[in-house]
């Protein structure tokens, strides 16, 4: 049985799926009207599919999607990609100390920091949230040595400042405890992790990348771009299923990813 048939509009160059919630809507219509934009017709099923019982119920985030990146919550044992926290703005799925995106946003709107060969999806990768995101590039991240160099074009989250944060809707496959390892730089900041809101780990970096590696004649701003990729802490997942993953962000780091890995 199918309930009515809401109607909304998208632009069609930003195609977020804000539709899709841990209820899963079964179908989406589209159909192309003048002006650029594409009107949609979303068909819910009368029988919701329930999220697993440790996934918070007043929670209103939902995982990140968009024309391209569709794969719903991140999967854990796997990796995290900071750029993909929850949609649901400020307050719910990100703290961020301002509105501007200081990457994607800003920066990254000057042509020579949207790299040839980087199509604009990833330049201004989400560029109206308030997290700050940016790519690496050839000029500031691969122009230098590196403890671990990262790949080119591979998206972060940077410009932090104490007190930010950012959750993930993840999908644990296995209840128990996992190694993290992180792609980061700067400084050997501990990264408190949290699950369903409950403190379960951190992430302690080992160390400051740039001063392992020979900068002489850099830029100081090259500190930033220095990166490393390390195991730093454990965390505890009490039950499997879909749950919310809270990372507390401090000043002075990028990060690209996460990496958790189940201890035997």
């Amino acid at each position: 049985m199918l309930a009515a048939l809401p109607t909304f509009w998208l632009d069609k160059n930003r195609v977020i799926l804000q539709m899709f919630t841990m209820n899963t809507p079964i179908f989406i219509l589209c159909l192309a009207v003048p002006l650029g934009f594409v009107g949609c017709s979303g068909l819910r099923s009368a029988d919701t599919v329930k999220a697993s019982s440790t996934f918070p119920s007043d929670y209103k985030g939902q995982p990140f999607a968009d024309e391209v990146y569709h794969g719903g919550a991140q999967v854990i044992p796997g990796r995290v990609e900071c750029a993909y926290f929850d949609l649901g703005g400020e307050g719910v799925a990100y703290h961020d100390v301002d509105a501007v995106n200081h990457g994607s946003g800003e920066l990254n709107h000057k042509p020579e920091h949207c790299e040839d060969g980087v199509v604009v999806e990833v330049c201004r990768f989400r560029e109206d949230e308030g997290v700050d995101i940016s790519y690496v590039k050839k000029g500031a991240d691969l122009n230098h040595p590196n403890m671990v160099a990262p790949e080119w074009k591979q998206m972060y989250i940077g410009w932090t400042e104490d007190g930010e944060w950012v959750n993930y809707t993840v999908d644990v496959k296995k209840a128990g405890m996992y190694k993290i390892a992180t792609l980061y730089t700067h400084l050997a900041n501990t990264v408190p992790i949290l699950v369903n809101g409950v403190a379960a780990g951190e992430c302690k970096l080992p160390v400051d990348p740039a001063a392992q590696v020979d900068l002489s004649g850099k830029p100081d701003w090259m500190v930033w771009h220095v990166w490393n990729k390390a195991e730093c802490g454990e965390v505890r997942f009490a039950k499997s299923g879909k749950q919310v993953l809270t990372v507390q962000i401090k000043k002075g780091n990028n990060f690209a990813y996460w990496d958790f890995v189940a201890v035997k």
